[in-house]
């Protein structure tokens, strides 16, 4: 469990405690204006309904404060398990554009990508060769310049640097845990810096109200709403963005690297 779940349902607990005392000096207030005002012949009755409303709150109370607590819980299982898959995609459109120069939005080119591409390995030395020109500038007075040389050494199968053998890379499309055949939502594109120089772009997302499909309502609605630095922003789980050039995560550094 996570350092934010933790002081999360601290809070929570410290909040239905606080309930509790609230209720406990409400109760002493009631059957102090019983004793003072209510007839003797009706204070049986009246004390057992107060006492079964009181234990009916307290009952809906408790729901309510726990219920959070095991909603927090099973958010933070399925965020992680989503942001797993979610960084298979990042790290599988980085490698794209290393290789190709640019971001797919299909999920079977991507895949056949993983299956097929290969990066190039290069090995870079440094070199001192003359510099003909600078030499002729200085009346045949020999000058050097430094210069980096490229070999390109062997290949390196995609696969292999990403996924060391498994086939996880095949599932990465799907939500896990969430509503059932829901896939992440996959774009890419281009947009223009300010010199006009088109910059590739990709983004993976998937909305919290899928992955939280089963759960409250109005949690799942607060969850969407969430503006936190140690929570994840927004109704969805992101990596990449469309409208800028980034390929960072939006969760907390809680549920791993988003870089």
């Amino acid at each position: 469990m996570s350092q934010t779940l933790i002081k999360f349902n601290k809070i929570l607990m410290i909040k239905l405690a606080l309930i509790i005392l609230g209720a406990i000096l409400l109760t002493i207030l009631i059957v102090w204006l019983i004793d003072k005002f209510i007839p003797t012949k009706a204070k049986p009755f009246i004390t057992i309904a107060l006492w079964a409303l009181i234990a009916y709150l307290g009952y809906l109370t408790f729901n309510s404060v726990y219920g959070e607590i095991k909603f927090n819980q099973l958010k933070e299982k399925r965020y992680r398990a989503a942001i797993e898959r979610l960084v298979d995609i990042r790290d599988s459109q980085l490698a794209h554009r290393t290789v190709t120069g640019k971001f797919t939005k299909s999920y079977d080119t991507l895949i056949k990508f993983i299956e097929n591409g290969k990066f190039t390995l290069i090995d870079r030395r440094d070199s001192t060769v003359i510099d003909v020109e600078a030499t002729k500038r200085y009346g045949g007075v020999t000058t050097t310049k430094e210069i980096v040389i490229t070999d390109t050494i062997g290949f390196e199968p995609v696969k292999n640097r990403l996924f060391k053998g498994t086939d996880r890379y095949k599932q990465m499309m799907n939500v896990p845990l969430g509503k059932e055949g829901t896939k992440f939502t996959m774009n890419a594109g281009e947009i223009e810096d300010e010199k006009g120089n088109k910059i590739p772009v990709f983004e993976a997302f998937v909305k919290k109200s899928d992955i939280l499909f089963d759960q409250d309502k109005n949690l799942v609605l607060k969850e969407s709403q969430v503006i936190s630095v140690e929570g994840v922003n927004g109704d969805a789980l992101r990596v990449g963005s469309m409208d800028e050039v980034k390929t960072i995560g939006n969760w907390p550094k809680t549920y791993g690297s988003n870089e």
